[in-house]
């Protein structure tokens, strides 16, 4: 059968096959420095933790050594790593209060000996008033990954921090912390008004906190191929950032949604899916690009 000749699921259907065996081939360029990236988007519902988890997994996977932060107070990075993280576990919450360092409360992901959390507990929803009256309150996170990495016997490639969908004091801190920060945008109308915000934050946090953050990459997330809305925004979106939105686009895949409930990331949930490969195209684009 010609391609002229197939229907749209054989299409689809090679397309994955090719998609999958390029993949095979292909190896992720490892860091000489520990890149630690924030992955933030004032909007929520955009995809931010599923693609803070994903990527991290897929770079595991090819060998790199990923920590992920879950600085978010719903824990979901966390429940989606199978990573414990009920009330009496000490985790990122510790850390920021200064009663913990983040070599105590990492834990490793299982089935994935490269892959290790730092987890969210139920206690991290009060923490952004708690710090409010702390001294230093915006650079807790950094001085706490400063101290870690200074006396790692091995430092990581990657420190993924997955930030709340707000601008409290949880995600100033990531973005203090953070060499680069990730952008998932969802393929959807009003997708360029939490990018817009987000840049204006972080030009703040340049000006008086940490003047080497950046936005390194846009990710366009839950994309539709079959709309015209998907297509628009995303054109959209490469017109307003044309060096930083990549190339991978993450499509909606039923199971990208049903791996969490399973408390796996789809890389290790349905290895050869659709979203899995996408994910997997995005984490290695995401490794090319960290190399200058």
């Amino acid at each position: 059968m010609s391609n002229d000749d197939a229907t749209p699921l054989a299409t689809e259907l090679m397309d994955l096959t090719r998609r999958r065996e390029a993949l095979a081939k292909r190896v992720a360029p490892l860091p000489a420095n520990t890149r630690i990236v924030a992955l933030s988007n004032q909007k929520g519902g955009v995809g931010k933790t599923t693609t803070t988890v994903n990527v991290a997994a897929a770079l595991a996977r090819l060998g790199a050594r990923v920590i992920v932060i879950d600085l978010d107070p719903q824990g979901n990075a966390s429940t989606a790593l199978g990573i414990d993280h009920h009330a009496k576990i000490a985790g990122i919450y510790e850390v920021l209060l200064g009663s913990a360092s983040i070599q105590s409360v990492l834990q490793q992901s299982p089935g994935n000996e490269n892959l290790w959390c730092v987890p969210a507990t139920i206690n991290l929803a009060g923490a952004e008033i708690e710090l409010v009256p702390a001294s230093a309150r915006e650079t807790r996170l950094k001085r706490a990954l400063e101290e870690y990495l200074a006396s790692a016997d091995v430092s990581p490639h990657y420190i993924f921090i997955d930030c709340p969908p707000s601008l409290g004091l949880l995600t100033v801190n990531a973005l203090t912390a953070a060499t680069e920060v990730f952008v998932p945008i969802q393929a959807e109308y009003y997708a360029l008004e939490g990018v817009t915000m987000l840049w204006d934050n972080i030009a703040m946090v340049q000006r008086f906190l940490n003047p080497r953050v950046s936005i390194s990459g846009v990710l366009l997330t839950m994309y539709d191929h079959r709309t015209n809305l998907s297509r628009e925004v995303a054109d959209e979106v490469r017109r307003h950032f044309p060096d930083i939105v990549f190339k991978s686009v993450i499509p909606r895949s039923v199971r990208v949604s049903e791996a969490p409930s399973f408390q796996q990331t789809v890389i290790d949930y349905d290895h050869d899916s659709v979203g899995s490969i996408a994910y997997r195209e995005a984490a290695i684009e995401f490794a090319e690009r960290g190399v200058y």
